[in-house]
Formats: C-alpha cells, structure tokens, sequence
C-alpha cells in the first residue's frame, strides 16, 4: 500500500462519507504513540492485480476448466491378504494407466510411502523438524518382487519414497499401459500417523493405509509430481476405478473404501439381511452387537480365511480396516450407507458415531455438494483422525471429541476427495476450507453456539504466525505453523469473508460453484481466487494477499476525534497502522443517547492508511466511539480501537 500523509493528500476521496482533508482541530496528537504510519510497499499495494499465471485452454481467467483440461486416469485391480500375527500385508495389482495428455510418456513414477519408515528415508533425516516427526517409527519399507507388462519384465528403479517404471515403448497421447507389480510390507508397530494397529480386549484393529504403490500425478501445472513423502505433507493422486479382493482370517470383519460387493460370502445372512434394512433406516441399525462379536456364529461357518471384494469408482486411493473385536452398526442417509465399526471399549461413544457421521453428511449436502459416494464409514482404532474417500479412522474418547473428529474427516471427501487438492503443495486447499466447514457443522450435533473459527478471537493466534504465509508447503512448517496456518487461519479467513466481506448469500454461491466446477478435477490456488471473484462479482485481491499470500496483520485505529462544527458533524480520524486491509466497522454513541453503526468499505484504504469519517450533525457531540465493537474481525491492539470524550478532558 503507498502511505501518504494526510497533508500530502490535501482533498477529498471519491465518496460520500470518508475525507482526506488538510489538518484539522482533533482531541488526540497526530504525532502521539500509534499514530505514526507503517512504512510503503517496496512495490504496488495491497490492492494492486495478483501476479497469477496466464489463463490458458486449460484453465481460464474465470477460475473453470478450460476446453482443453486433462487428468490422467489410473484403475487398480487388488488382491491383497492379511496375516495378522506377522503384521504381513501382501499384495499384487495389475494397473491401467491411461495417458490423457497431449504429451508422450517415456516413463512412470510412482509413490512407495512406505519406504519412509526406513532408517536411512528422506522422512527420517528430516524427523523432529517436520510437523509429524518420525522418531519413534519404524519399518523396512516395500519390498517389490517384480514389475512386468504381458508377462515381460519392466525396469523398476527406487529413490527413496519414490519408483520409476520404464515402459517397453513410450506411452503416446490416447494410449493406455497395463502393468503388473507385486509387494510385500510388514506393518511397523510405532506408526507415525495416518494408520497402525491397536489392542483391544477382543482383539487388534488393523488400520491400513499408504499400503500399495500408486502412480502418481502428471499434469498440466508441474508434470510428474515428484515431491518426496516426508510425512506432513499429505497427497496428491489421480482418479480411478478400484476392484480391492482382500483376504483375511475368517473370524475378522472389513471395512474399505468402496461398496462390498460379496456380502453374502463374508456376513451370516442375519447380517445381510440388517445391511439392507440400514440402507433405508435414519435410526441406526446393529449389524454385529457387542453380544455377539464373541460369538462365533456372527461369522460364516466353515474353515479359513474369507476375502471382501469391494468397487469404488472416481477415488483418489483405497483404505482398509479389519478386526474380529469389531462391532458394526449402520444407517443411511440420502442413499447413501452409513457405517461405524468400534471396539466394546468404545461403545459409549461410539454408540452415536454411525449418527454423528449421518448428521454430518446431511449438514454439508444441505449447505454445499451432495456427498459424492454410496459409502461412508467411520473406524475405531490406532489413528487419532485421517481420512480416505469413504472411511475415516478415528480415535476419540469423548462426545465432542468424537464428533469434532467425524465431522472433520468426514468433510475432507469434499476437501480433497472430491476437490482434489495437491496436499503436498497446497494443503490449505483441503484441511482449511474443511476446517471452514466444521464451524457450520459443530451446531448441527450439539446446538447453536459461537462459530468454532471466530475471526475476533483469532487475532491472539495471528501474531503467533506473522512471519509465515498460508501458502507455505506443509513440509516446511512445524506443527504449531501447520495447525495454525494451513487449518486455523484458512477456515478464519472464509469465516470473515463469509460473515463479514462478501456475506453468506454472495459467498455460498461463489463457494458452491468452486466446488461444482471442479469437482472430480484438480485446481490450484490461482483457480480458487479466480472462482471466487468472478462467482462473487468481487476483486478481492487485498484480501488473498493479505490473507493468505502474504504473512500480515490488522491494526486499526482512532486516532482523533473532531466537535461537531455550525455547518458539519463531529468527524472520526482513522489510521490503519498494519499491512493488512479490511473494512471499518464504527459504532458512535451521541450525548443525546443516540448509538449508530457505520460500515467503510475497505476501498476506503485505496490510497492512503489515514481516513477522516464525518458522522451525523443531529445528534451533537460524541461521547464514544469504537471500532468493531461486536469483533468481527482479528485486530491484533484492540487498545486503540476506541475513544471515550472523557479520555480528553
């Protein structure tokens, strides 16, 4: 922003309202502590364009998918087994690569996560000085016992948590590859996040995930996304079509991303028959009773393991759980089937989980995009809470805790499974606007009561963060930073923008079409800013640069209020002494009683950090006046935001 002086300005701003006139008589010093003005911009101002890329027949200047967008397509078809007492999950696929680009492919990366657990991994140097450290975890990674396509065997080469496959012959623009790989890992027993195993009374649960090597992602933006799995730093992955066959000892019930398309083979015909009646029931329905999870009739008769086929189509990966202690109930909802599936040790809780994950969903089909899925699924075990299209883990032991849990994970198959977001880059495009969401989905369950991302009540956290911008890559943060920024300031960011900006009709709409027009693709942030000001008829790049490109703060101030004079009202000296810009909220209170709210739009700080506001000549003098006295939004020095007459005299 340039900075002028109040002198230097010396006239009137366009409006009707808000001045900058030459000196005027003011009951505080210009030159007191706080009124001296914030240095200049090294270049442009808060308000100036923001350097986005180009738009192009890929993604254009409104925020949408051009004609010309592409994404990859990548089908697994998976056998995979579990040997619970070795930890051993083995597995084998057969890949359908189809190469939707207008670029020849010599060859294929893919993501091999689990190698992060190694000694000597990437993720492992780093350590204690990511968000998620890896101190404490362990294991020996994939072992991949061969890659071949028609029966002719591939070159496969590993660099830590990433492998290279070099196809026979290039894969041209149009064509499809098929290739097979075949791996073993055994589950380490110190899991860092996102799965594990943990002990109950009846028996382990067996979380799985980042469990097969999955191509990753070549687009328009970086070509091969290679960015290495340090463990912060989430996904990025492509789209699909997913056949999952895995088997495991009989007595042990699964759950996966997907529709189980075998449930007569692995339920008693009880238990098909209550899946059934959940389809169509709002109250939830017990499929296994804590009764009968010791039962050994609650599983199919006969003699070794059984395997659960399940399909899932348009997902961006697969995840799995499997337990004989499990309990599964269900319900549904907008056809969609709703599962939770717990320990006894959990049942208190738990008991409400399959509703809590109902009223959820219901909660962001009304205010947003219908739950895109058949399948929802919520999991007690090892993992405090993490996500995967359809099935959550979770490890909550109370009411709000389970809740606030639920309704998060559950939110993420809109951000990024739906959406889907570059986590590795740009993770405040997923855990930020769920977070946002949250704050509309906690009253749902238990009552009307304050928004969880309060933009006044933010102000504290802001200054904790004031050197680091949103936009930084998870990978480079601590976990105070990660919490903070990529979750906390986003989902306050939309907040203020919703509640106080744009307004929630303006901005429902504008958000609601951001979804629409990418749901199933892949966006980044240039797309979200463009989105939202085109759907909203609103530039508001102060507000991305404020907010999120750029680490600042807010600090308004009055610095001066005027008497009223014979032909003009009492007028207000306002100072903006941080970088960031937003609009004034004023409430003045008259010494006839008299109390006004006055609203400035942020043009107001167009050119210049100092405004003079002349307010209503009826009423005479003012006694007080405060700026943003409701605390809408999150200035840092609430000490000068107000002025009493009786400060002066």
């Amino acid at each position: 922003m340039r900075y002028l002086s109040l002198v230097a300005m010396g006239r009137v701003l366009l409006g009707t309202t808000f001045l900058i006139l030459a000196p005027v008589a003011f009951a505080q010093d210009a030159e007191a502590p706080g009124a001296r003005l914030p240095e200049a911009r090294p270049s442009g101002t808060i308000f100036s364009p923001l350097d986005l890329p180009a738009p192009n027949n890929m993604r254009n200047g409104a925020g949408a998918p051009g004609p010309d967008y592409w994404q990859q397509q990548v089908d697994y078809d998976i056998e995979v087994s579990l040997e619970p007492e070795t930890r051993l999950v083995q597995g084998k696929a057969q890949i359908t690569y189809t190469n939707n680009s207008p670029d020849t492919l010599n060859y294929l990366w893919m993501s091999l996560e689990q190698n992060a657990f190694r000694e000597n991994s990437l993720a492992t140097a780093v350590g204690e000085a990511s968000a998620i450290g890896m101190k404490e975890s362990e294991g020996d990674g994939y072992t991949i016992h061969g890659v071949e396509s028609n029966g002719q065997a591939l070159e496969f080469f590993e660099y830590d948590t990433l492998g290279r496959v070099n196809p026979p012959q290039p894969i041209a623009p149009g064509e499809t590859f098929v290739f097979d790989i075949a791996w073993d890992f055994v589950i380490p027993k110190n899991v860092f996040r996102r799965f594990g195993i943990r002990e109950f009374d009846q028996g382990k649960v067996y979380e799985v995930a980042q469990w097969f090597p999955a191509v990753t992602v070549y687009d328009d933006v970086h070509g091969w996304n290679t960015l290495p799995y340090l463990g912060t730093g989430e996904f990025y992955t492509n789209f699909g079509t997913y056949h999952v066959a895995i088997t495991v000892p009989r007595e042990m019930i699964v759950v996966c991303t997907g529709v189980l398309t075998n449930p007569e083979e692995v339920f008693t015909p009880e238990q098909v028959e209550r899946l059934e009646q959940a389809k169509t029931s709002k109250e939830t329905v017990m499929i296994r009773s804590a009764e009968e999870v010791a039962d050994p009739a609650s599983r199919p008769a006969g003699e070794g393991p059984l395997t659960w086929h399940f399909h899932a189509e348009k997902v961006r990966t697969v995840a799995w759980a499997a337990s004989k202690a499990f309990i599964h109930d269900a319900a549904g909802t907008d056809g969609i089937l709703v599962q939770s599936v717990y320990a006894k040790e959990g049942q208190r809780i738990w008991k409400d989980s399959t509703a809590m994950l109902r009223t959820a969903i219901e909660g962001y089909n009304k205010m947003w995009f219908p739950y895109p899925y058949p399948v929802a699924i919520n999991v007690q075990g090892a993992e405090g809470g993490m996500e995967y299209p359809m099935i959550l883990f979770c490890r909550a032991r109370s009411e709000r805790g389970l809740y606030g849990v639920t309704t998060h994970e559950i939110g993420h198959n809109w951000f990024p499974m739906l959406v889907n977001t570059d986590e590795r880059r740009h993770a405040w495009m997923d855990e930020g606007f769920n977070t946002f969401m949250n704050g509309y989905s906690t009253p749902d369950w238990f009552g009307e009561g304050p928004n969880e991302n309060d933009p006044g009540a933010f102000a504290m956290f802001l200054q904790m963060v004031s050197d680091v911008p949103i936009v930084t890559p998870a990978d480079m943060l601590n976990g105070m930073q990660l919490g903070l920024l990529q979750y906390q300031k986003t989902g306050v960011g939309l907040t203020l923008l919703r509640e106080s900006i744009l307004g929630p009709e303006r901005f429902d709409a504008a958000f609601r079409e951001y979804i629409e027009r990418w749901a199933f693709k892949s966006p980044r942030p240039a797309d979200f800013f463009r989105t939202m000001e085109d759907a909203s008829g609103t530039d508001l790049a102060w507000f991305w640069r404020g907010w999120f490109l750029e680490a600042t703060l807010l600090d308004q101030a009055i610095s001066g209020v005027s008497s009223p004079r014979r032909n003009r009202g009492p007028r207000v000296r306002l100072d903006n002494l941080g970088e960031m810009v937003m609009p004034v909220e004023l409430r003045v209170t008259y010494e006839d009683g008299t109390v006004e709210d006055h609203k400035l739009p942020v043009e107001v700080w167009y050119q210049t950090n100092r405004i003079i506001h002349e307010l209503s000549r009826d009423h005479g003098s003012v006694v007080q006046v405060e700026i943003d006295a409701d605390r809408h939004f999150p200035d840092v020095d609430t000490s000068n935001n107000s002025w009493k007459a009786d400060d002066d005299s």
